[in-house]
C-alpha cells in the first residue's frame, strides 16, 4: 500500500517545555493554533498544514533542522522575527553572510537558520 496522492502532511516537533515554546510558535512566528490537548499544541504552518508542538519531558533539540519555511524574499521575512527577538545562527565556516543567510553555489536557493526554545533547528529557505 502506499500513501494517497492527497494525503496531507502533519508535521511534529518535539519539545521539552511547552509553556516556553507554545509563545514562541504563537507570538514569534506568529503561527495560528488550531488546538491544544494534553499531548500537544497544534498549529496551521503554512496552507493548513497541521504541527504538532509534542511533549517530550526531557527533550533538548538535536542540532539539525526540523521544519523551515519557503519564502519569497528571505531578507524580508527575517526583519519581523528579528524584531522579536529572533537570532540567526551562523556557522563557522560556512560561507554565510554577516546576517547569517547562506547562498548556494549558483545563487539559486538562500537559506537562514535559527533555534526554537528547545534548540530545535527552523529555517527560512528562498528559491529562486
Amino acid at each position: 500500500m502506499s500513501l494517497p496522492a492527497n494525503a496531507p502532511p502533519v508535521c511534529f516537533v518535539l519539545t521539552g517545555d511547552r509553556a516556553k515554546s507554545l509563545p514562541f510558535y504563537r507570538d514569534v512566528l506568529g503561527l495560528r493554533v488550531l488546538g491544544e490537548d494534553s499531548h500537544a499544541a497544534t498549529f496551521d504552518v503554512g496552507n493548513r498544514t497541521p504541527m504538532r508542538l509534542t511533549d517530550f519531558p526531557g527533550h533538548k533539540g538535536a542540532g539539525h533542522t526540523v521544519l523551515g519555511w519557503h519564502v519569497a524574499d528571505i531578507r524580508a521575512a527575517m526583519v519581523p522575527l528579528k524584531a522579536k527577538g529572533v537570532v540567526f545562527q551562523i556557522f563557522e565556516g560556512f560561507g554565510q553572510d554577516p546576517d547569517g543567510v547562506w547562498a548556494s553555489p549558483d545563487g539559486g536557493v538562500k537559506i537562514v537558520w535559527f533555534l526554537d526554545p528547545d534548540g530545535n533547528g527552523l529555517s527560512l529557505t528562498q528559491f529562486g
